[in-house]
């Protein structure tokens, strides 16, 4: 009996060995199961969690190529709200299969921006084309009446072309003797030929009309032409003899322009030129003798036409007393002619 129970107890002791080794293994497995099961898990957590981290880090790596590619995602894309502007994209962000390829760069847009803006410019306005050619028009216009006014002033004021002066002889310029040819000139110059001549008597022909000398020729229109005539036969008798007489004594017939300077000097110059004048060396001084003695004689050949009873050489004394006082008036202005034509802008030859 009692080696039965021995070896039920050694039976039941192995029974019992067995049991829990198998009971061990179990739990054993049970429990690496369960790490494995967790590291499965963790595996697979962390997979996904590493993409999207790597896809939000700018400059991150590409994912690696044994790395089994996901199925696409469809993000949804955000509406562009109007007045917004959409950002645009980096070019690390997008892929290189997806992103436009821009030709044009920002250096390449400005002269492009800027050429289109000197074609905007070059492009004429009619409007302002218009206004530029009414302005040159009037500007044109404008110069050309003020040429024609200072012409038209140069000419009424151009005294040295003999309408009052006559001929002279400017100052610095050089007295040379004139021939028969050029004396013949002067004469129809000073005589017939320029208007001044007839300016000149028609003056003294309303001084006289004035003083209502002679009295018996009266008032009005008709007693002014009458004197006017008077005059003007007195004066072409008394300078045709003076040019004969010039001409014979071989006398300088012009004046000339002192080569002083002063206001003095030059107008003793003038009122002694009337009584003076130089001869043929055009050095010497001699006194105007044909030039007085043509006034004289005038004088006494406007007797022919003038009321009687008249004494010829009384007359003949008055026209070389006229001589006398309107020869220095006219020869003071010839010496400052020249400056007054320089303050009044006529021109000067």
């Amino acid at each position: 009996m009692s080696g039965t129970r021995a070896k039920t107890c050694s039976h039941l002791q192995e029974e019992t060995a067995a049991t829990a080794e198998r009971v061990w293994g179990v739990d054993v497995c049970n429990e690496w199961g369960r790490v494995c099961s967790l590291a499965l898990l963790c595996v697979c957590l962390a997979i996904p969690s590493g993409r999207a981290l790597a896809q939000d880090t700018p400059g991150s790596p590409p994912a690696s190529p044994s790395t089994p590619p996901s199925a696409p995602q469809t993000v949804p894309q955000p509406t562009q709200e109007k007045g917004n502007p959409k950002p645009e994209e980096s070019s690390k962000d997008k892929p290189a299969g997806d992103q436009p390829v821009k030709d044009e760069s920002p250096s390449s847009e400005k002269p492009q921006q800027q050429e289109k803006e000197e074609k905007k410019d070059d492009t004429p306005n009619p409007a302002q084309a218009v206004a530029d050619k009414t302005k040159e028009v009037t500007i044109q216009a404008a110069e050309a009446t003020k040429n024609l006014g200072t012409a038209a002033l140069i000419k009424a004021r151009d005294w040295e072309g003999g309408w009052l002066t006559g001929v002279y002889v400017e100052k610095g310029r050089p007295l040379i003797p004139m021939s028969l040819q050029q004396r013949r000139e002067i004469y129809l110059e000073q005589t017939l030929t320029t208007p001044g001549a007839y300016m000149k008597r028609m003056f003294a022909a309303g001084i006289d009309q004035a003083r209502g000398s002679p009295r018996e020729w009266g008032g009005g229109i008709g007693g002014y032409s009458a004197r006017f005539a008077s005059r003007e036969g007195q004066f072409i008798a008394a300078n045709s003899l003076a040019a004969l007489a010039n001409a014979t004594l071989k006398y300088e017939p012009r004046y000339d322009q002192c080569r002083c300077s002063g206001f003095w000097p030059r107008t003793r110059h003038a009122i002694l030129r009337n009584f003076l004048t130089y001869n043929q060396s055009e050095q010497e001084l001699r006194p105007q003798w044909g030039l007085y003695g043509g006034s004289f004689g005038g004088g006494l050949i406007s007797t022919a036409w003038k009321p009687h009873p008249r004494n010829a050489f009384a007359e003949g004394g008055r026209a070389m007393a006229g001589q006398a006082g309107y020869g220095i008036l006219l020869n003071i202005f010839v010496e400052f002619s020249t400056d007054l034509n320089r303050m009044i802008g006529a021109k000067k030859k």
